[in-house]
């Protein structure tokens, strides 16, 4: 497993069109040929590549533009079908930054360095009730309009929190995204409140049309 700091070099890539954040799992279905290379070579290695958030262009055929920052995954499940496409399912480990990019040949890759977490400041468990509270409200309205969002409580450590409840899919990729890039927890608490406001305040838009 990485640490942090650790510099690695040749580490393969997954531009995505939406960011993996830690903890967060993702299913993906491989079938172009130089990410299929990539499914191979960590299947025979240490099941790890990078995912990075595509900025400009498309997850198919090449020529993207992609942000500097994104995350681990580790492939917990694998599935070879007869034509050469794969099946996975990937956990969100730890976070990264793109230190130089490499060839896309045969697959994508990267120079990357493994990006060490904050500590939890004095602030960090008011804002964690805070993020408890918007996230409560979101729920509801959700519910109202008949979108389960999932019974899992917030968990109790900030960290934790602040990915659970930014891998939910209640905000857009650029706002995850902002939220995976920062390195001060307070910025990631403030980035996702933010967010969430926005969600709340479309949702009470929706139902409020609905009646």
């Amino acid at each position: 497993m990485a640490r942090a700091g650790e510099l690695i070099e040749g580490f393969g890539m997954f531009p995505l069109g939406n960011p993996l954040l830690p903890g967060a799992r993702i299913p993906l279905h491989v079938f172009e040929p130089r990410y299929r290379a990539l499914v191979e070579h960590c299947v025979a290695g240490d099941r790890e590549f990078g995912v990075v958030l595509i900025e400009r262009g498309s997850e198919v055929g090449g020529g993207d533009t992609r942000f500097a920052v994104g995350t681990i995954a580790r492939i917990e499940e694998v599935q070879r079908f007869e034509d050469g496409r794969y099946a996975l399912l990937a956990l969100g480990t730890e976070r990264i930054r793109i230190e130089a990019w490499r060839s896309d040949a045969p697959y994508p890759s990267a120079v990357v360095r493994v990006l060490a977490e904050p500590e939890p400041g004095p602030g960090a468990a008011a804002s964690r009730r805070d993020l408890a509270d918007a996230w409560g409200r979101v729920c509801e309205l959700a519910a109202a309009l008949g979108v389960d969002l999932g019974a899992e409580p917030l968990p109790a450590d900030p960290l934790e929190a602040v990915w659970f409840a930014a891998a939910r899919g209640i905000t857009g990729p650029l706002d995850a995204h902002r939220v995976l890039a920062a390195d001060d927890l307070d910025v990631r608490f403030a980035t996702l409140l933010d967010a969430l406001a926005g969600t709340e305040i479309m949702l009470r838009h929706r139902l409020d049309g609905d009646r």
